[in-house]
């Protein structure tokens, strides 16, 4: 009984085996002639390239096959009513390249901050080019670019690009440093920065000696600087660089060299606060003496004085 079922087993088991090595041989044969199949359609299609199709092939996860195929091919190309002209292509192509150099130009000018006065140029050549995109007025054949490049999609790309450029120069105020027509600097600004030049190389003549002869010898035109800042401040022709440059200085001037400018409103401000503090003791002083001169120069009414004489005349009759 106990051998019989020995056999049983073995036989049982011989058999699984030979199943699983059946159903191994016929997957791999399928498998290979599934993958040439694949390599052998992809080689009949001229607009991929053999190293496109290997990766195709090999791929886990897409499932090579006839339609899949053609539909990639066919996903290459639109109707020429979809694509854009070249006129706008080509103010695209423009658009990127000066969107680029703006942000190129802008990188380095973030420290410290110059992106007013050395990347207005690039933001100008930059706004024709979008202006010329987003204009309602036609190109060459009567085209217009602004639907195609502006409209077309539900993110609006180019439009999403500018306008983050756009804030940038917003928020640094650059229209406050440079002309209307990105041609240059602001005579204000211009000005500024030669006060600037001038103080930073006083700064620069006596910082390796005593810093006592520094603060002595560029008060001046550190406290000259500092007027002429707080003016801009105060007429609103002040942008970023401006702003920053200053706050630099001041840096210098009060951590680094640990000088200090007295200013020369303190001794009116100190004489007005004083004469404030004693205007309630002058007045109630003041009132004080006023109320004691009008108790000296009370005189008694007349009634009074026929009273009296009228009283000594009957003490005189009895």
């Amino acid at each position: 009984m106990h051998s019989s079922t020995m056999s049983l087993y073995r036989n049982s088991w011989f058999l699984v085996s030979l199943v699983f090595h059946i159903y191994a041989l016929v997957s791999g044969d399928g498998l290979n002639l599934s993958v040439s199949d694949s390599a052998d359609k992809l080689k009949e299609i001229p607009s991929l390239s053999p190293a496109a199709a290997a990766a195709v092939v090999s791929s886990p996860v897409f499932k090579p096959g006839v339609d899949s195929i053609f539909s990639l091919n066919l996903l290459s190309s639109f109707p020429e009513d979809l694509e854009i002209s070249d006129y706008c292509s080509d103010l695209l192509h423009i658009f990127g390249q000066r969107y680029v150099a703006y942000v190129n130009c802008l990188v380095p000018a973030a420290r410290p901050v110059k992106v007013c006065q050395k990347c207005f140029s690039s933001y100008g050549s930059l706004i024709d080019t979008y202006k010329n995109i987003s204009s309602d007025q036609m190109g060459p054949g009567n085209i217009s670019c602004k639907d195609s490049l502006l409209r077309s999609d539900r993110l609006m790309l180019v439009y999403l690009l500018y306008s983050n450029l756009e804030d940038i120069w917003s928020r640094s105020d650059c229209d406050k440093c440079i002309t209307e027509d990105f041609q240059s600097l602001t005579n204000d600004t211009l000005y500024f920065m030669a006060s600037l030049n001038q103080t930073l190389a006083c700064f620069e003549k006596y910082q390796q000696g005593n810093h006592t002869e520094l603060c002595k010898n560029c008060k001046s035109t550190y406290r000259d600087l500092n007027v002429l800042y707080g003016s801009m401040e105060k007429n609103h022709t002040m942008c970023i660089d401006i702003e920053d440059a200053m706050n630099m200085t001041r840096g210098l001037w009060s951590k680094k060299f640990n000088c200090s400018v007295p200013r020369e409103e303190t001794v009116p401000v100190i004489a007005v606060s004083s004469f404030m503090l004693f205007l309630p003791i002058i007045f109630y002083l003041s009132s004080f003496l006023h109320s004691e001169q009008k108790k000296r120069k009370l005189i008694h009414p007349k009634r009074a004085k026929s009273y009296t004489s009228l009283m000594n005349i009957q003490d005189k009759l009895s």
